[in-house]
């Protein structure tokens, strides 16, 4: 695909706009993805100098650290929680694993060791009976699509919804120490609330003591808005926990990119006119240079949803047949060669007014703003030439809280849709070290 540039040196009025006017200034990749990230978990200061105002789950240490960590997982996606254990260095086994989508499959082996007896491609066709009380901890959650609020939300009639019987099924024959079930926030609303109340019956029904709380990822290091409901289930009745309180966000979207990116990634025509549609950017179904990212989805890059990048361009560089003017994208708010003649004008011999933009303070308003006063009445913004594009797999991943470090074995199409489907990495170790999950482990 070819990269088209988009000529932003053309005026409007700020009351509008389309794109900031410059790319914020990001971190050193070093400092978030370099070799040093074994030991920078959680992307938060050093934790021998830890803030007394945050939660004392960022500063705690396992217990028994050297301990361990048996894990089963049930659609298991690209290895959130085994990840989690990387992050957190903790001596781990993964006992089972498995997911319906080759694609799926082909991700997760080139990451995660386990051997292909201990793999299952189908949950349905899945008896977990041989693991009994040989798991610590099982990790999943049956697929969003049933439950999600832009989804038919057909709900546990629906075939896919069933597959959450599946989940409590296998948890009831293997018997964890603990369970983790991840779910779309529309769960707690689907038909009125019944849904949520027989998912939650079941789980009593198991003997498991549980708990549940809608957790956000930008509450715990990753710039991005993810709401996702969390049931934190223990076999051992009398086990007292709470969530993890949040901390406070000191990333923003713009530290997690890439520096060099493909041609392939920057948006075309037809791309960059939906992208920029007020109406879509009002709608929230896309966003540019965003300090927070929207919520992920699986199938965001395909259709220009989710968030773009704004890549300023010198005026003076040469661009090819995909130049158009920012005028065709929205060009109510931008003015015609003529009036922006006209709004620039110093005035006439009698009458003289200053030609300046883009402040850094407003001038005071008019009502009647939209007769295009001159420069020096009114306020215009300037903007750059430059290109937008998509994020990129790797950008993706990063944004769901895996490192550089995992290996990207399938096609940009099929990396896109499995980090969309993934549980943030970073929520998943704030749950792990709340609960320190090698005290759960160690017990009996």
């Amino acid at each position: 695909m070819a990269s088209v540039s988009v000529d932003y040196a053309n005026l409007g009025p700020s009351k509008g706009g389309i794109m900031p006017v410059a790319k914020p200034t990001r971190k050193p990749l070093s400092a978030l993805h370099g070799k040093a990230q074994k030991t920078n978990i959680l992307q938060l200061p050093d934790l021998t100098s830890i803030d007394p105002n945050l939660p004392k789950w960022v500063n705690s240490k396992f217990k028994y650290p050297k301990q361990k960590i048996r894990i089963g997982t049930l659609f298991s996606g690209i290895g959130a929680a085994e990840h989690a254990l990387e992050r957190l260095g903790l001596n781990h086994e993964i006992i089972f694993a498995g997911d319906i989508d080759p694609f799926v499959k082909k991700s997760y082996l080139a990451n995660h060791k386990i051997s292909q007896t201990n793999w299952h491609d189908d949950v349905r066709k899945f008896t977990a009976t041989k693991y009994r009380y040989k798991i610590d901890i099982l990790v999943g959650g049956s697929p969003c699509q049933s439950f999600s609020m832009v989804g038919k939300r057909a709900g546990l009639k629906d075939t896919r919804g069933t597959l959450f019987y599946d989940f409590a099924r296998v948890i009831n024959e293997c018997r964890p120490k603990v369970f983790i079930f991840e779910n779309v926030r529309g769960l707690l609303s689907h038909d009125d609330g019944k849904t949520w109340r027989v998912i939650q019956e079941v789980f009593s029904s198991l003997g498991y003591n549980t708990n549940s709380q809608t957790l956000n990822s930008k509450d715990y290091g990753i710039p991005q808005n993810r709401e996702r409901i969390f049931v934190v289930g223990f076999r051992k009745k009398k086990t007292a926990f709470d969530f993890p309180g949040p901390i406070p966000l000191d990333t923003r979207m713009q530290d997690f990119l890439e520096d060099y990116t493909d041609s392939k990634y920057y948006l075309g025509t037809k791309g960059v006119k939906f992208v920029t549609s007020s109406k879509n950017r009002l709608k929230r179904y896309t966003q540019i240079d965003g300090d927070i990212a929207l919520c992920q989805k699986a199938n965001q890059q395909f259709n220009w949803h989710g968030d773009f990048v704004f890549e300023g361009i010198n005026s003076s560089m040469n661009f090819d047949e995909f130049v158009f003017n920012v005028n065709e994208v929205e060009e109510k708010y931008f003015l015609s060669k003529k009036i922006k003649t006209y709004v620039l004008a110093g005035g006439t011999k009698n009458f003289k007014t200053s030609t300046k933009t883009d402040l850094s303070v407003a001038r005071p308003l008019l009502q009647s703003m939209h007769k295009m006063h001159r420069a020096g009445v009114d306020n215009y913004i300037t903007y750059k030439k430059g290109k937008i594009r998509k994020l990129t797999p790797k950008e993706c991943l990063r944004l769901m809280g895996f490192r550089d470090s995992f290996k990207i074995a399938v096609s940009d199409t099929q990396m896109y849709r499995q980090a969309g489907n993934s549980i943030v990495v970073d929520v998943l170790i704030a749950l792990l070290k709340q609960m320190d999950i090698t005290k759960v482990a160690k017990e009996s």
